[in-house]
């Protein structure tokens, strides 16, 4: 379950102590899959995945648009082949999207321009490279499994599917 602090205004993972506590950083910028994992809830997701999430309590979170656009993209391909699936889906699409409501970024001509610098290093698929612009753009970590399609980007990376308390490295 993701909260949202009416305080702070900030969005928060579960309630447990965060290994990361001591390390000064900005926030955390999590991918499609990492979001798709936590949804499965405490006895369907990877443990060490749920692990680090709850130990997030304390940290910033936040969500690109392009998320968004994916997980969409995933209820819509889903279409009427399992109408109770694709319903729980824009239900939790919609919860979502009100959780981040304040956490969510959006691709800002700043960010179009990194995103453009990454895709002459390197050819990657557009939402990854938006994702490492809003990473860079927001001075963030990007939380992922697939911290191997971000290698070599110059942005911080954070794998929970290996190590959920590791604290994530410099570029």
């Amino acid at each position: 379950m993701i909260r949202c602090s009416s305080v702070s205004g900030g969005c928060r993972a579960g309630a447990r102590r965060n290994p990361f506590s001591e390390i000064e950083m900005p926030g955390f910028l999590l991918d499609t899959n990492v979001l798709s994992e936590i949804r499965k809830g405490p006895r369907r997701a990877r443990p060490e995945v749920y692990q680090w999430w709850l130990g997030m309590h304390d940290q910033e979170l936040f969500l690109s648009v392009m998320t968004l656009g994916e997980i969409r993209k995933g209820i819509d391909r889903l279409g009427s082949r399992d109408a109770a699936q694709t319903l729980a889906l824009e239900r939790w699409l919609q919860e979502v999207k009100h959780t981040f409501r304040e956490h969510l970024l959006e691709v800002t001509p700043a960010i179009a321009e990194r995103w453009g610098h990454l895709q002459a290093v390197r050819s990657l698929p557009v939402v990854d490279a938006l994702l490492a612009a809003s990473t860079l753009q927001h001075d963030l970590t990007l939380v992922t499994r697939n911290e191997a399609d971000f290698a070599g980007l110059g942005i911080r990376v954070f794998n929970p599917f290996q190590d959920p308390v590791a604290p994530p490295q410099g570029p």
